[in-house]
């Protein structure tokens, strides 16, 4: 179907300025907007693009919306769809930013110490509903899997840093490969894409390329350190938004700004709606290296660039990935390694970093509750938090 670069701008634009909750809840406005109300997908297309995306490290959503701009109007399509889904969240956490630098030392204002309450509890449930989706189970694979998550978290919180995570993950796809059963195969084959197999290859080269290269260029200044540690995070996050923050704490914390100037940007991120990884937009605003403007324009397109050469490199390869039992095998053991890196990061430094009193604990109980039982939004959860501790705290 041919659709203009404008409708997929505009289409993309108001999904960004409306869609709250997270990956999973941007899937299901994904799905109203391009199957059931415009018809320029269809079901077993949609399908199809989510499971790739799934399969893929990087950001979930914006790689669905990747794929869809590129089937619907080309390279300039795929662009437009990923500059309207995150133009109004990008914008939204560069103000922040600006806010945050502006008004000084952060660390004892109430509304801060709410923000970072309410990420208490949006971890938390992030860990919850992975853990029941990715490695719960009776059986011995979930006993299995229970055990790669748990020690994924006790190695990451005993010897923290980036490359525990990568050592950890690699382990836990190898067991996983070795020893787990795979998933339900995915029937794929319903996306046609006007895009070579070589043109894929050299997507993914380039993704390689840069993940190997930006450590190497490092030492030139700060723009190349900001931008290898976020296409780092970008590249290699597993499991939706939230498991990005321990790899960008990794890289931002203390080498770049503080921990409680990181830990409330993620709380905002929470409460503004498009795409979770627009607090890498925050994060470049934050630093004191670069100014505001450069640094959030290298932030946010390093962490989103690999997801984008990934999800269009493998496009053309997908049909034979999804059937490989072999790949799925080793994507349940990393998945399980994910849980754990994300349970290690609600220690260490959400908790650490939020809770220092029974008021805190409760308070966080208290966002946890709306989250999980009264199925409040999670912008909401934040935005009252963030209320409470100006009044409390």
């Amino acid at each position: 179907m041919n659709v203009s670069v404008g409708e997929v701008f505009s289409t993309f634009l108001r999904l960004g300025l409306t869609s709250f909750g997270g990956p999973v809840a941007h899937l299901g406005f994904y799905r109203s907007e391009f199957v059931e109300r415009r018809r320029w997908l269809s079901d077993a297309q949609y399908a199809d693009t989510v499971a790739l995306a799934q399969f893929l490290p990087g950001p979930a959503s914006s790689q669905v919306g990747f794929a869809t701009g590129f089937l619907l109007a080309g390279w300039p399509g795929a662009l437009a769809a990923w500059t309207g889904f995150t133009l109004p969240s990008a914008l939204l956490m560069f103000g922040f930013a600006l806010l945050v630098a502006r008004l000084g030392p952060l660390g004892h204002a109430g509304w801060l110490v709410g923000l970072k309450v309410a990420a208490v509890a949006v971890v938390a449930q992030a860990v919850a509903g992975m853990w029941g989706s990715l490695v719960a189970g009776e059986s011995r694979p979930g006993q299995l899997r229970v055990g790669l998550a748990l020690g994924t978290a006790a190695a990451l919180l005993v010897l923290p840093g980036a490359w525990t995570q990568l050592l950890a993950l690699l382990i836990c796809g190898l067991i996983g490969w070795r020893w787990l059963p795979g998933m339900a195969t995915v029937q794929a084959g319903q996306l046609k894409v006007a895009l070579p197999r070589r043109t894929g290859l050299i997507l993914l080269a380039v993704w390689a390329a840069l993940l190997l290269g930006l450590p190497l260029l490092r030492p030139l200044g700060p723009a190349f350190a900001l931008a290898d540690t976020t296409y780092r995070a970008g590249a290699l996050v597993f499991g939706g938004g939230h498991v990005v923050l321990p790899l960008l704490q990794a890289g931002f914390v203390p080498q770049f700004l503080s921990g409680d100037t990181f830990i409330a940007g993620y709380g905002a991120a929470n409460a503004v709606p498009g795409p979770l990884f627009t607090f890498a937009s925050y994060l470049g605003a934050a630093q004191q290296r670069l100014s505001p403007v450069l640094g959030s324009l290298i932030t946010t397109v390093a962490v989103f660039l690999p997801g984008l050469l990934l999800m269009l490199g493998a496009l053309p390869f997908w049909a034979g990935l999804a059937a490989r039992p072999d790949t799925r095998r080793a994507l349940n053991g990393l998945n399980a390694g994910v849980v754990g890196l994300l349970l290690a990061a609600l220690y260490d430094p959400v908790f650490t970093s939020a809770i220092h009193s029974g008021r805190h604990l409760a308070l966080a109980l208290l966002a946890y509750a709306a989250l999980t039982a009264a199925r409040v939004p999670a912008w909401a959860v934040v935005l009252g938090c963030a209320l409470l501790g100006a009044v409390v705290f």
